[in-house]
């Protein structure tokens, strides 16, 4: 009996301060650990696209019969939007074009135009819709000028 209690007796645990040491460094250790991983996180939600349609013109084409309708856009996203070259003039599948400085991927702050060979009405509502390669609609209503 005298020996268990000498054994007791013996053992030693750690200190409060060196106890307290290895606390703080396991917190700050965990804490750098899920700063560094929420930060990954949100590097990929930062970059986002947004497309604004600014306007939309109507154009008669020289020496055709066939007019077009072009659209100002402007990229006011962090990343650049890759627009997809088939457009929704009121529903109907259409063809684009873009501007030579754009050729379709519009940079963040950046802008071009899009070109939608269509015949239009005077005085007649179109919506038209573009799609950007990630999937993301652009819709933009205007009315036909009249004569």
């Amino acid at each position: 009996m005298k020996t268990l209690r000498k054994i007791r007796k013996s053992t030693k645990a750690l200190s409060p301060v060196v106890a307290s040491i290895i606390l703080i460094a396991v917190t700050v250790a965990v804490s750098i650990a899920v700063a560094a991983w929420m930060g990954a996180l949100t590097v990929g939600f930062m970059a986002t696209e947004e497309l604004k349609i600014t306007n939309m013109a109507f154009e008669p084409t020289a020496g055709t019969v066939q007019e077009r309708i072009v659209l100002t856009v402007s990229n006011v996203g962090t990343s650049p939007v890759t627009l997809e070259a088939t457009v929704l003039v009121n529903g109907v599948s259409k063809t684009a074009t873009f501007d030579a400085t754009s050729s379709g991927t519009i940079p963040a702050n950046g802008g071009g135009s899009v070109y939608i060979t269509y015949d239009w009405a005077q005085g007649d509502n179109y919506q038209v819709r573009i799609s950007s390669s990630k999937g993301n609609a652009f819709t933009y209503t205007a009315v036909a000028p009249s004569a």
